[in-house]
């Protein structure tokens, strides 16, 4: 019987407070740098805890935006945004450095990850932001996304990722939040979504069709009101199902 392997990542960091509860169930986490949530405070308290967990972790910039918790596209100019990013990964450096713990890898956040995934220009401007990261981590970018196929082109190494607790287009984009069906909030609704990703590449879509998908790493984001419920289903489930969380 085939055996499969899974990351579980997690944005954390975001004023939630549910780090310790979802943290033994997980595999990575993504700390926001203070872009769209976070200060310097929150990222060490985040960071030093995942490093307990032995946790990948990761970096989450962000547009700089925090009225907007980073949902909404933000007309800024290309030179600002290159400089946040900048700074919020020169913030999360200084504390991975101090706690003495390894970049894994970078994932853009909200309305930056989903717009650089089919916009060239801000893709391009993304990068460039992060470039000097190229050796030292991986991206998580979307599968057959702008982003992904530019960052493998300048010779970032990427892990796909899928999200588990949201619902698909044909497209391959994600639900809008503001639509009711954008989120999977049922634990076992959660699972029959990721299975046929993790063993067949595929998702069902809800324009009812199957569409090519892979995935590396799976999100459950931390703000979900049923995060914990989530994870702690799927930490049983999915080893009955041949499926194991790579730590």
């Amino acid at each position: 019987m085939n055996q499969f392997k899974i990351d579980i990542n997690c944005d954390v960091g975001e004023g939630v407070g549910n780090e310790a509860d979802i943290f033994p169930y997980i595999s990575s986490c993504n700390i926001a740098c203070g872009g769209h949530a976070g200060d310097l405070e929150t990222m060490f308290k985040v960071a030093s805890l995942a490093k307990k967990h032995q946790l990948k972790v990761g970096a989450h910039p962000s547009y700089p935006d925090k009225a907007n918790f980073g949902r909404e596209v933000m007309n800024i100019s290309n030179q600002a945004l290159i400089q946040s990013i900048e700074q919020q990964l020169t913030d999360f450096d200084k504390v991975l450095k101090d706690e003495e713990i390894p970049l894994h890898h970078i994932k853009a956040h909200g309305a930056l990850y989903n717009q650089t995934a089919k916009d060239e220009h801000l893709a391009a401007v993304y990068l460039e932001a992060i470039v000097g990261y190229k050796e030292k981590a991986l991206l998580y970018v979307p599968f057959d996304s702008v982003v992904a196929k530019m960052a493998k082109e300048q010779g970032f190494l990427v892990w796909f990722e899928a999200f588990a607790d949201r619902n698909y287009n044909s497209d391959l984009s994600l639900v809008s939040r503001k639509d009711e069906n954008a989120l999977i909030e049922d634990p076992e609704a959660v699972l029959q979504h990721i299975l046929p990703i993790i063993k067949n590449g595929r998702v069902w879509t809800v324009e009812r069709e199957w569409r090519k998908i892979q995935a590396d790493t799976l999100c459950i984001h931390g703000d979900t009101v049923s995060a914990l419920k989530i994870l702690m289903y799927l930490s049983k489930q999915l080893p009955q199902n041949q499926v194991h969380i790579q730590k």
